[in-house]
């Protein structure tokens, strides 16, 4: 079963300084953070605040490709989490003609919401990136380890978007 989402945020995880996107389900608020790149946030952030700058990004460039092939994107599906890596698809139509490809859900959230395109994600993707009740032990057992697990449990929506990227 897919959800629709949105963006409901970026942060950055303070032990690696990398940029985390957070997708919040429109049907029942469970959340996704998804660890991405820094230029990968900067492009998503500039399509959230409709910042234009005076060259084109990677994505702007992309979506101008698409433009001119007479295409657009009719969606994104964050469709699977496999060893902590997460996977996506991004759906075109041109004319009668459809088709999709496999893309890191980064890029793909950032061409969604150049092309206004609805981000849904699989069922099954937000089972696996949820925390489960239970009393979870890190893997990482060094200090920092802890202190990582320690932040993560105690995040709340309220923290999802307070740091700039």
């Amino acid at each position: 079963m897919l959800h629709r989402v949105n963006v409901a945020g970026l942060t950055m995880d303070p032990a690696s300084n990398t940029p985390i996107i957070i997708l919040k389900s429109e049907d029942d608020g469970r959340m996704v953070p998804i660890w991405i790149g820094l230029l990968e946030a900067t492009s998503i952030a500039s399509a959230l605040k409709d910042i234009h700058f005076e060259r084109p990004m990677t994505h702007d460039l992309f979506k101008h490709f698409i433009d001119a092939m007479h295409m657009r994107i009719t969606k994104i599906e964050v469709c699977d989490i496999r060893d902590n890596t997460y996977y996506a698809r991004i759906y075109f139509a041109s004319g009668e003609a459809e088709f999709d490809m496999d893309a890191r859900p980064s890029d793909a959230i950032a061409l969604a919401l150049r092309f206004q395109a609805p981000i849904f994600v699989d069922e099954k993707v937000i089972e696996k990136s949820v925390q489960p009740d239970e009393k979870v032990e890190p893997v990482d057992m060094s200090e920092e380890g802890r202190k990582w697990a320690d932040y993560l449990k105690n995040l709340s929506p309220e923290d999802f978007g307070k740091y700039k990227v």
